[in-house]
Order: structure tokens, then sequence, then C-alpha cells
């Protein structure tokens, strides 16, 4: 698999004959031409979502951090660890290791965009460590030193890493499916337990920012539905029964993994979200995110937090986040009188 070449004069390749990867292009984005609409569809979106951390208002959430419980402190803390590590991760991946080999310009928009939220995501983060924790170097830290957020995070950069260390036409399809399980189950599962907190009435700062985050984790979790359905049209050899293997292994490994971090932060303290919940939560992600891509549900279980999906919505937007489609932007803002 070949790193497209960034400038090319010699190619002849018109919109047809563009591909994800393995293409010819020239370097030059010409975008009135277009051969993957839902790309450029995305690209939109994304820029109509633009938003900046300074808009969001902490200030409550300073004294809100003060009367937590220890246990919601901890959850509180490792939750952010954990979603620093995955933006961090993310920022970096896409740009130098996915990047590089997508030889479609409206589908190079996308990532660079989406790495560029991703790292506006870390920025959201430090705002949220520095201006309410008390132990911010410990919360940067944490990734290193707390055992169980290192062999998570171990995991989830091992296919990523197999894609830099042996890019294959295969590990680059394995890699979007690691983005997507990034993208649907690990980030989504993150954002609930701060959720949690707001609907109890504490932290509605921290939650607003999620809002925001998730927003943008929905057009990104989109994009890379879109690439693995449009590949195994573009690509259908590369779907074999061993690859699907693979994929549903990723799946069932990334369920345990959520799955015991979740009740690793939560300790059963974390009000509403007891291990069974968690855990459930867990599953019915993984389904929703394996029939996007024409997989079977390995769970068959209903969603057991419903009013997590009505809790991340903006106050007059209307948006399916489990179908990744907004009609509407709002920057909004959430108060006790919001019905959760």
């Amino acid at each position: 698999m070949n790193r497209k070449q960034i400038y090319n004069p010699n190619s002849i390749e018109n919109v047809n004959d563009r591909k994800v990867f393995g293409g010819n292009p020239t370097g030059i984005f010409e975008l009135n031409n277009i051969k993957y609409q839902w790309a450029y569809n995305l690209w939109e979106m994304m820029l109509n979502n633009t938003w900046f951390p300074k808009e969001v208002d902490m200030t409550r959430d300073v004294n809100d951090y003060k009367q937590l419980t220890d246990a919601e402190k901890t959850a509180y803390d490792k939750t952010l660890s954990q979603l620093i590590f995955m933006d961090s991760l993310q920022t970096n991946n896409l740009i130098d290791n996915v990047n590089p080999y997508v030889t479609a310009p409206e589908i190079n928009l996308i990532l660079v965009r989406q790495s560029f939220e991703e790292a506006l995501h870390s920025q959201s983060y430090a705002v949220m460590v520095d201006s309410i924790s008390t132990n911010s170097d410990e919360i940067y830290d944490l990734w290193r030193r707390d055992m169980m957020l290192k062999h998570k995070n171990d995991t989830i950069a091992a296919v990523y890493q197999e894609l830099a260390k042996n890019p294959t036409d295969s590990n680059f399809v394995k890699a979007c499916f690691a983005n997507q399980i990034l993208e649907g189950i690990y980030f989504y599962s993150g954002f609930t337990y701060i959720y949690t907190l707001a609907r109890s009435g504490k932290m509605l700062g921290s939650a607003q920012m999620i809002r925001f985050i998730q927003r943008d984790e929905v057009t990104h979790l989109v994009l890379f539905q879109n690439l693995i359905n449009t590949l195994r049209k573009e690509r259908p050899d590369l779907f074999t029964d061993a690859l699907k293997a693979d994929v549903i292994e990723m799946f069932k490994e990334a369920v345990k993994l959520e799955s015991e971090w979740g009740k690793y932060i939560t300790q059963g303290q974390i009000l509403g979200l007891t291990d069974a919940i968690v855990e459930q939560y867990i599953q019915y992600l993984a389904d929703d995110r394996l029939t996007s891509v024409g997989f079977e549900k390995l769970y068959n279980v209903s969603n057991p937090i419903k009013w997590v999906d009505d809790f991340a919505k903006f106050n007059d937007q209307k948006t399916n986040f489990f179908e990744g489609t907004v009609t509407n932007y709002s920057k909004g803002s959430l108060s006790f009188d919001d019905d959760f």
C-alpha cells in the first residue's frame, strides 16, 4: 500500500476513477467534481458545527466539583483522562496514519477537519481540567499510571500501530473499523459518565462541553461508517471471512474492555449506572455500530439508558446520534429547566 503523492502533475485521473485508497490523484482539490458526495456533505456539516471551548461557561462547575463525592471525583477525573488519550491519539492517527493513504480529495478534506476537531477537543479537556480539578498533573499522567487505563489504551492503539508498521489494504480496512469502535463505543461510553453527573444537577458546564464534542463525534462516526460501506462496494475482495472474523473479535474485545473500564471507574457508586446497565449499554452501542456497516448484532439488547440520547441534544436541535443525521445547529445551554 503506497502513500499518495502530494504533487502529481502526470496524473490523468478523472473524477470517476477516484478511489478511497489506491488511486492516482493529482494533488489538486478539484471540489467542483465530487465522486463521494457523502464526504462533501459531511465537510459542510462539520463547518456549520464550528465552535470553540471558550464559549462554554465553566464557572459553576468549579464549585460543583468541590461538592462531588470521592467516587464521583474519581469517575470524573478518570473519564477525562480516558478522553484526553483518545483525542490525542486520533489527532495524530488521522493525519499521520490514515490520511496519507486516502486518495480521494473530498475524503482528505473531512479527515483533516476531523483531526482539527480532535485537537479542539483536547483543548476543551484542558479547559475542563485546569479550571475545575485540583490535580491537573495527576489527571494528565493517569494514562501512564493507571494500569487498567493503560491496558485499554494499549489495545486501542494496537490496530493503528499495525497499520503504521505494515500498511496493507487489509490493515487499512481494519483501521477503519478501529476508528468506528473508538468514535462510536469508547467515546460514547465516556460521555455518558459526565452526562450522568449533570442529570443529577452537577457539572452542567462540563456536560455542555461534552455535548459540543459529541456533536463532532457524530460526524466522525458517520465518516468511518461511510468509509467502510464505500470500501465494501469498491473493494469487496477485502471483506473476506477472515477479515470479518477479525472485526467481530475487535468488537468483542472493545465491549469487554469498555465494560470492565466502566465498572472500574463507577464502582457502582455513580447514580443510575449499575454494572449491569454499564455492560448492556456498551453491548447496545456495539450492536448498533455493527449493523450500520452490514454485520449482524452480537448481543441483541435494548438501550438501558435511553435518556442519554435526548440529553446529548441541543435544545432546538433534532439529532439522531445513532444514525448521525443533524438537522439544526444551536449552541444552547444546560440548565435545571432542561428536560432530562
